[in-house]
């Protein structure tokens, strides 16, 4: 079994700050971190330390070719990555002294997938083999459904969450992974506890299994009638950054080691609680020694 993850990939600017900036303020930042990032990039990276054997697709400029050197350093096989003669996609990232963050996003090569990179990555994979996907590349319905047709368990964290989720094929998801926002506007109840959503979108989805992250309150499980909660671990918050793709990574890593929901959930909370206890997003992931 391999595991594919189709993503962005980023350079992350970090600015520390006393608080988020406010519209129309101007506000003098710390010490200026250059780092590796995106979503795909970040979940890749966990999935490889948490044991997996990873493969990760995406574009990026010549700016970004040391993403691929650290990525392959965590043991991510970066040789599905296409360079084109543009930009890696950026983000420029706020992160205030509780450790909570404010991001602004610029797509670059994330934005740039081309049919034919599609279809000579997915030829590589099969029955059996893991597509992770979030909302931070482009194509992602044909991505999605030739997936399907090659037989892959497909898992999508629908982040950032946009209008482009409702045209997806979102009946070909095996596992989606939602925070309360994401999982609140998929199942259009906005103003719903948590376990009330994930009912809901156990009801709307009766094949994909149904994975909640809810912050400080731990995850919720729900897939037919199996319900299954996990617990964070109180440790300082640091850096909220990259804690969700920590989650999924490590998640997806369990289940694929056959373990169940419940256990699974417990790992990859604690995964998620040691990450943003330090920081930087993917630097912060904790390896598998650290968390099993």
């Amino acid at each position: 079994m391999k595991t594919l993850v189709f993503g962005s990939l980023n350079i992350d600017l970090i600015f520390p700050v006393d608080h988020i900036v406010l519209p129309g303020e101007t506000i003098a930042g710390g010490d200026l971190v250059k780092s590796a990032g995106g979503k795909g990039a970040n979940q890749a990276a966990a999935l490889a330390k948490a044991g997996l054997e990873v493969y990760l697709a995406g574009k990026i400029g010549q700016d970004g070719r040391f993403l691929l050197s650290l990525l392959n350093s965590y043991g991510v096989d970066t040789s599905l990555v296409a360079e084109y003669e543009g930009a890696t996609g950026q983000a420029i990232i706020q992160v205030d002294r509780g450790g909570q963050n404010a991001i602004v996003l610029y797509a670059g090569g994330n934005a740039r997938i081309a049919a034919e990179e599609i279809d000579r990555t997915l030829a590589l994979f099969g029955t059996g083999d893991i597509l992770v996907l979030q909302n931070e590349i482009n194509r992602l319905p044909e991505i999605m459904e030739k997936a399907v047709e090659r037989g892959m368990k497909v898992c999508l964290n629908p982040s950032p969450y946009d209008e482009k989720i409702g045209s997806l094929p979102l009946d070909r998801v095996d596992v989606f992974f939602v925070n309360e926002i994401e999982a609140a506007a998929l199942a259009g109840l906005p103003a719903a506890p948590p376990p009330e959503i994930l009912e809901a979108l156990v009801k709307r989805f009766p094949r994909a299994e149904i994975v909640l992250t809810a912050g400080k309150d731990g995850a919720l499980y729900g897939h037919g009638e199996t319900r299954a909660r996990g617990e964070i671990i109180d440790l300082p918050v640091v850096d909220t950054t990259g804690a969700g793709d920590t989650f999924t990574g490590y998640f997806t890593a369990a289940r694929a080691r056959g373990l169940p929901p419940g256990e699974s959930l417990r790992i990859a909370c604690k995964a998620s609680s040691i990450a943003v206890s330090r920081p930087g997003a993917m630097a912060a992931v904790p390896a598998a020694a650290e968390v099993f």
